[in-house]
C-alpha cells in the first residue's frame, strides 16, 4: 500500500478534521508508537491501517475504502 493510499483511508473514515491527529496521536502495537512513528520507522502502511482499524473496531465492508468509480 503507498502513503496516500493510506492518507485517503484514514481520511475517508475519520474525515479530514480527525485524520491526522488520528495518525500523530493513536498508539498501536506494536512497540507502542503512533501510527505516523510506526510508519517513519519502516512498518507497511498496509500494516498500520489495519491496526488502526482493530484499535477503532472499524467493520470488514469499510476497510478498503470508499469504491471510486474509474480508480
Amino acid at each position: 500500500m503507498r502513503l496516500t493510499e493510506f492518507h485517503q483511508l484514514v481520511r475517508d473514515e475519520f474525515g479530514a478534521e480527525r485524520a491526522q491527529w488520528i495518525v500523530q496521536s493513536q498508539v498501536l502495537p506494536p512497540g507502542d508508537k503512533t501510527a505516523e512513528e510506526l510508519i517513519e520507522s519502516g512498518v507497511d502502511p498496509r500494516r498500520v491501517w489495519q491496526g488502526l482499524c482493530d484499535a477503532f473496531d472499524i467493520p470488514e465492508e469499510r476497510r478498503l475504502g470508499i469504491d471510486r468509480p474509474g480508480t
